[in-house]
């Protein structure tokens, strides 16, 4: 900020909104995209945004170019998720599926899971730029072997049309609603631009999703949603996202404000989290073309459960160690949930269907996790400040001291956090019990046959 001169982080904050925005309104186009243009087209193109983005950001002398660049990294990388999804769905027989999707898993949910660690490492002690720096070389050398060695592998429609209008509204729709519901838990619900952009939004996405179910060829399909393990998948993807979030917003909250750690030394604490899930997402890729989806859904949001709730007890003086189990607990439970439902929901889809799904998947999730935070932070605030007062109360005055008001806040915090976590434990029960009507999809050349006619 300093480096910048940038006063206040509502500003600093447009970083991650406005690389959001981007994400939110290309994602549901992604699958107009991958029909009409070849994949290997597409994914050059796509790295090109991306690397012209990260070394914009990478010079940038002010933070306008900055932001700038950000917002071209996201119109770069919002469709390479579910482009290479897409790939690997074409790529491999349905019956493997799980390992690559487990293979893919261990990138896609990985990185974003260390990269803050990394990431807060270089800012406390390298020049920030280095951050996009690191970035460029890896670029550059995806781009060429794109080049090089990409091949396509997806059949394409070059009659396929962009619908405008349905472009706009899902724009306007996802946008304002991501935006509305991102900025609520820091502006206020009652803040005139929260209030408005979320109205707009819900106009909007509801126009949408009429014109979609009214159109022969709609920029996203939602009849996907007519495919009951398709359709389970993805709510219990929405519901398990917001729980999922509770733990990567409420944990570095509890370890940083109440516990008094900084936050390079919160983001290493989560780093063992991080990196089981990574480890654990081609294993359970792998146990799911054995087992399906239904056993390890069970265990793994049973022990997402058990995990939330040790979580949302958590007391001022529980040990950093005690706090990392649990943690790491969670994101091994995660992982054995995400991957396997999508993948068995994907595969009771038509291959001309594919483009849409993990469409619809990508938006619903990005959704649901701002939606998610919005009110996980809502509660917390509002139970923190209830306590505070209370506490408060029963303070004499004339014994008040920094000492005091620094205990009194962290109790107070403590119980904010608490009980967001317990509403995120509701959420995980909500998953589970779902869970139990997941049934494995028939993937036998014979089923393939009939789904695709």
């Amino acid at each position: 900020m300093k480096d910048l001169d940038i006063k206040d982080y509502s500003t600093i904050q447009w970083l991650s909104t406005g690389y959001m925005l981007v994400s939110g309104i290309l994602i549901p186009a992604s699958a107009f995209l991958i029909t009409r243009f070849s994949n290997r087209s597409l994914f050059i193109t796509s790295m090109m945004i991306f690397t012209l983005g990260t070394a914009l950001a990478a010079v940038a002398p002010n933070f306008g170019l900055l932001l700038t660049g950000r917002m071209v990294q996201a119109a770069g990388s919002s469709v390479m998720g579910p482009l290479l999804m897409n790939i690997m769905l074409v790529s491999f027989p349905r019956e493997k599926r799980g390992t690559a999707m487990g293979i893919f898993g261990l990138v896609m949910i990985t990185a974003p899971a260390i990269g803050p660690t990394l990431s807060g490492y270089i800012v406390e002690y390298y020049d920030w730029r280095l951050l996009f720096e690191m970035i460029l070389p890896l670029a550059i050398i995806s781009l060429l072997l794109g080049i090089w060695k990409s091949e396509n592998v997806m059949r394409q429609n070059k009659n396929a049309k962009l619908d405008y209008l349905s472009l706009l509204l899902s724009s306007i729709g996802f946008g304002g609603l991501l935006y509305g519901f991102s900025s609520a838990s820091s502006d206020g619900w009652t803040n005139k631009v929260v209030v408005t952009t979320l109205i707009l939004g819900a106009i909007a996405l509801i126009a949408f999703i009429i014109r979609q179910l009214k159109m022969n060829e709609p920029l996203l399909d939602l009849r996907v949603y007519k495919y009951p393990m398709f359709a389970l998948a993805s709510v219990i993807a929405i519901v398990n996202a917001v729980a999922m979030f509770s733990g990567m917003i409420l944990t570095p909250a509890y370890v940083q404000n109440v516990r008094g750690i900084s936050p390079l030394s919160s983001g290493l604490m989560m780093l063992p989290g991080a990196v089981i899930m990574g480890i654990m997402s081609p294993i359970t890729g792998k146990l799911f073309d054995k087992y399906g989806p239904r056993i390890l859904g069970i265990v793994g949001l049973s022990i997402t459960a058990v995990s939330t709730y040790m979580l949302a007890n958590l007391q001022l003086d529980s040990s950093h160690t005690h706090t990392i189990l649990i943690y790491t607990l969670r994101m091994f439970g995660m992982a054995m949930v995400m991957m396997p439902l999508m993948t068995n929901g994907l595969n009771q889809l038509p291959t001309r269907l594919n483009p849409h799904g993990t469409a619809v998947n990508n938006t619903a999730q990005q959704v649901s996790g701002s939606i998610g935070t919005a009110i996980l932070v809502t509660i917390m605030n509002s139970v923190t400040k209830t306590k505070a007062e209370s506490l408060m109360a029963h303070v004499d005055p004339t014994s008040f001291t920094e000492a005091t008001k620094i205990m009194l806040t962290q109790k107070a915090l403590l119980s904010g956090i608490q009980h967001s976590f317990y509403v995120a434990l509701g959420m995980n029960v909500v998953a589970l019990l779902l869970v139990f009507f997941v049934k494995r999809v028939d993937t036998s050349p014979e089923a393939v046959e009939r789904l695709n006619r």
